[in-house]
This record gives C-alpha cells, sequence and structure tokens, in this order.
C-alpha cells in the first residue's frame, strides 16, 4: 500500500525573499497575464523555473526555457536563495478558503511528504482523468534539466476517523510560514521533524489507497523518468533503509518518489467545483435545431432567466443526470430520458451516472460531432470554472453553446477511480490548488 517518506527539502530562505513574493498556483493554472506578474513580483519567484518566458532566452546560445531552469535552480541553491532542511521532515499544510459563490468558509488540511511511485497496475494510486503526450513532454524535459520537483502531486486517501490529521495537528503551535494568496486563499505550513511522530504517520498511512486528485500528468511524469533512472539492482542497504526500526524510511533511490501533498477524502474541507463547457467555432450552430436534436434524448425546458446564479440555482435542485445549455437563443434545462441511458448501454453503470458522461458522449459527440480526438486537442471547446464568463461569451459571439454543470461529488470520483475507470478530463477541479515552491525535492 502507501509508502511515505519524510525528506531534506529546500525552502526559501526568509531572511532573503518574502515567500508571499516567489511562490505560484501550479504551472497549468497560470495565466499569460499571471506569469507577467510573477515575473515582476522577484526575480526570485518560482515562474521562472516552472513556466519560463520563451522570448528571455538566447536559442543561438543553447538556451531554452529548461536549461534556464537548470542554471536558475542551481544559481539560487548556491546564492541561499533556497536552503536545505537539515533533517528529514514532512510538513502540516493547511488552507483556509471562502467556496467561490458563497460565503461558507472551510479549512482544508493536510500533509506534505514524499510518497512512492506505483504503475496504476499495482492499485496502490489511482486516477481518474485520462492524460495528454504534450504537458508529459514538457514537464518530463523540465525533470531532466532541473533534477527536483518543484509542487506536489495532491493525493486522496480514506479516513473516517480523521486520525491522520490529529497526529499532523494536535498540539500544534503558530505555523512556520503563512500565505495569503492571489484568492484570497491562506495557506499555513508547519515543518515535523519528530522521528516518533513520522513513525506515526508512516504506519497510519501504510494501508491506505491514493487517488490523485490533481497531477496526474505530473505524476505519470515522475513515474516515467523513475523508470529511466532505476538501478539494474536495488542499491545495497535499500531493503534495510525501507524497513529498518530505527531509521527513518526512505525512497530505494531519489527518483523512486516524488512530492505529494495528502489530504483526507472524508473531510469536510474537500471542495469539488464544477467546469463548464464552452463550445466555439462550429461550422453551421443553429440553436432551434440543437434544442430539437437534444430532445431525443432529453426533456428540454426554457429557462427564464438565464443569469449565471440562477442556473446554478436550477442545476443544484435538479436530481439524476441533468446541465444546462446556454445558447445566443436563451436557456435550456436537459435532463436525461430514457433514450440517454439506452444510447450509453456500452458504458459502465458507474459512468452513466455521471452528467458529463451524457454530455460528452451524446450532446458533445453525437450531436455536435466532437468526438474524443476534437475533445482531447480542444479544437472547438474551452473548459471554464466561471459560470458568468462562460455564458459571456456565448452572448459576445464568442462561442455557439455553454454548457453548465453541476460538480462531480467525491462519492463518484471515488467509485469511478476505484473501480480502474477514468472520467471525461477536466471533470473535477478541487479547490483550492497547491502553492508552489512551499518545499522544493532535488533529486541531487
Amino acid at each position: 500500500m502507501a509508502r511515505i517518506y519524510p525528506f531534506r527539502a529546500w525552502r526559501y530562505n526568509p531572511s532573503a525573499v518574502r515567500l508571499d513574493d516567489v511562490v505560484t498556483q501550479p504551472y497549468d493554472k497560470i495565466s499569460p497575464a499571471m506569469q507577467q506578474a510573477y515575473y515582476q513580483r522577484s526575480p526570485y519567484n518560482l515562474v521562472r523555473i516552472i513556466l519560463g518566458l520563451p522570448e528571455l532566452f538566447d536559442a543561438e546560445r543553447g538556451e531554452n526555457v529548461y536549461t534556464r531552469a537548470a542554471r536558475d535552480f542551481r544559481a539560487w541553491r548556491e546564492q541561499d536563495i533556497l536552503v536545505q532542511e537539515k533533517d528529514p521532515c514532512i510538513f502540516a499544510y493547511a488552507q483556509r478558503f471562502r467556496v467561490p459563490g458563497s460565503d461558507t468558509v472551510k479549512e482544508r488540511r493536510g500533509f506534505i511528504a514524499l510518497g512512492k511511485l506505483h504503475d496504476y497496475s499495482e492499485q496502490v494510486v489511482f486516477r481518474h482523468e485520462q492524460t495528454l503526450s504534450k504537458p508529459k513532454s514538457d514537464r518530463l524535459n523540465l525533470l531532466r534539466a532541473t533534477r527536483a520537483h518543484f509542487g506536489q502531486i495532491f493525493m486522496l486517501y480514506s479516513d473516517p476517523a480523521g486520525s491522520i490529521e490529529k497526529i499532523l495537528y494536535e498540539g500544534s503551535g503558530p505555523a512556520e510560514a503563512e500565505i495569503t494568496d492571489e484568492y484570497g486563499v491562506l495557506h499555513r505550513l508547519w515543518r515535523i521533524s519528530d522521528p516518533a511522530v513520522i513513525r506515526l504517520l508512516t504506519t497510519a498511512m501504510a494501508d491506505k489507497k491514493l487517488i490523485i486528485a490533481d497531477g496526474h500528468h505530473r505524476y505519470e511524469t515522475a513515474l516515467n523518468y523513475s523508470k529511466e533512472c532505476a538501478p539494474k539492482q536495488a542499491p545495497e542497504g535499500a531493503a534495510r533503509t525501507e524497513h529498518s526500526a530505527t531509521r527513518l524510511p526512505q525512497p530505494e533511490y531519489p527518483e523512486a518518489a516524488v512530492m505529494m501533498t495528502f489530504v483526507n477524502m472524508d473531510s469536510e474541507g474537500l471542495v469539488i467545483l464544477p467546469t463548464h463547457r464552452v463550445v466555439h467555432s462550429l461550422e453551421r450552430f443553429d440553436p432551434s435545431a440543437f434544442a430539437t436534436a437534444a430532445a431525443e434524448f432529453f426533456t428540454v425546458e426554457s429557462l427564464r432567466a438565464c443569469e449565471a446564479a440562477d442556473c446554478i440555482q436550477t442545476l443544484s435542485r435538479q436530481q439524476g443526470t441533468a446541465f444546462i445549455a446556454v445558447t445566443a437563443a436563451g436557456a435550456l434545462l436537459l435532463r436525461s430520458r430514457p433514450e440517454a441511458a439506452a444510447a450509453l448501454a456500452a458504458v459502465p453503470e458507474r459512468q452513466r451516472q455521471l452528467d458529463l458522461t451524457h454530455l460528452h458522449a451524446i450532446v458533445l459527440d453525437r450531436l455536435l460531432g466532437l468526438n474524443a480526438e476534437k475533445v482531447r486537442e480542444q479544437t472547438n471547446i474551452r473548459y471554464l470554472r466561471d459560470a458568468t464568463e462562460a455564458i459571456e461569451q456565448v452572448r459576445r459571439g464568442e462561442a455557439n453553446v455553454a454548457f453548465l454543470t453541476n460538480p462531480v461529488s467525491m462519492n463518484q470520483l471515488r467509485e469511478v477511480a476505484f473501480a480502474g475507470e477514468v472520467m471525461p478530463q477536466k471533470s473535477t477541479d478541487f479547490y483550492p490548488k497547491l502553492l508552489s515552491g512551499l518545499t522544493i525535492y532535488a533529486l541531487e
């Protein structure tokens, strides 16, 4: 089952930089505007390593985003911008936030440690989404150049009693680091180096199975790199290190593990937001013809109000499979009829319960002609968290139709993942995201 390890993290030196100026959102959540803002915030902002600006590099001198990232990472360590922990540690990591679209304040609690990399076939780590080759190639190039992990894979484990959080947080004093990010989320970090506490935690996690919440591409990249670097035979003493009663556990070799944040999937602090679909650039799209075609599989009801808040409220009250389509002609509530289930007869039962399966397999593919390849390549589809912006793109003529959806539930995700199945891409949006740069795992 899950094996976790403390590690000697590299961290930003608080006497050299302000942590607020150098940490970032995950690389795939950094917009061009955010990238520019991070660059301006500090010459040591992590964006320069994880998502460098190509125009700043001299290709004639053999530079690229990856060689420059490696150069900066090496220089920052030499200059004590980054300093390494003296002892192997784990880090309690809490995030306090307001749930978007509400006044509810929650706190999500987890911990940062190394986690052993497993093939999905070993049934220790489970995915819930498909991955794309382009992002994996990019992250692999960065990993090869820098030999380090700068962000954490977001992992879920089940602990209904909350015993692991008690080990981590009972008696904890003031946080060692506090940052409020651009979304108003308060991030707090506590360093834990007590060997007794670390052993309690590694034992408590030993029977857990893990689901990747965020970071599928980076996980598979790390796994592939681990296989590239695996020694032909286990290093001398590796087995003893893994199971020693006197020493803290360590990976068999540095590349055999990756930095992860572990969060209890049974916690009330876990929030999944919907990701809405915006379809654009269709050669021929007629709202009336679409409504007629959809009626073969769904009950189609016109909504008087099509403002985002009204649509989301209407959706939240629905029982069974439902979503809303917003076109230039107005908003339509689509609820699946028996004909939809018949059209999905070849799909596993768990998948047939998902709104997104009905949306992708019937509406996008069958009615709009966007097959799996077109969806993968995002030739006619955009994914947005903000329902208001999705509707506005239709009103501005930038899109043909926006599909607003309910969020996937944690129970649905758990059932699909543990069954070895995957959901449509961009099915989940865990909020908030984990900051990159809080801790860094260097492989050498």
